[in-house]
């Protein structure tokens, strides 16, 4: 089922957002969009069970761990793992989940519909977060726009 522009609106209207699955080499695609969220403005809590920081934030070993509740969660990890990323989301209150292109699975997004939360998937945060995106993800937003790909 198609994911609405409103529920990803929704998400990207909330400012503190805990970000699953930035690499510790700082070179994959969970650190771009961490930098690229963090200066759009968003107040961000990187989760990595093994990290003490990430990109120069403290990071927190579990959505459990963070100091204090955010309004969701971006999960950029393997599909194997986002299922058990939703389950911990869930039980910490966050309702608001986006499953970023690639880490989605089916099971993951039946078990945050089941849970209550409105979830993202099958899109890319840096289409929607107001960010400077660059030629390739611009290219992909106009053809979208243009053949009528864009969540309605």
């Amino acid at each position: 089922m198609p994911v609405s522009r409103a529920t990803i609106e929704d998400f990207v209207a909330q400012r503190k957002i805990a970000v699953v699955g930035v690499s510790r080499s700082g070179k994959r695609f969970g650190a771009g969009a961490y930098r690229e969220l963090k200066a759009r403005g968003y107040q961000l809590y990187p989760v990595h069970p093994e990290a003490e920081t990430m990109l120069g934030d403290r990071c927190f070993s579990s959505l459990a761990a963070l100091p204090e509740p955010v309004e969701g969660v971006l999960v950029i990890v393997p599909p194997a793992q986002s299922e058990r990323v939703v389950e911990e989301a869930l039980a910490a209150g966050i309702r608001r989940i986006w499953l970023q292109q690639g880490a989605e699975s089916e099971a993951a997004i039946e078990r945050a519909q089941r849970g209550g939360a409105s979830v993202v998937h099958r899109e890319c945060i840096l289409m929607f977060a107001g960010s400077k995106i660059g030629f390739p993800h611009n290219m992909h937003r106009f053809f979208r726009k243009l053949f009528g790909g864009m969540p309605k």
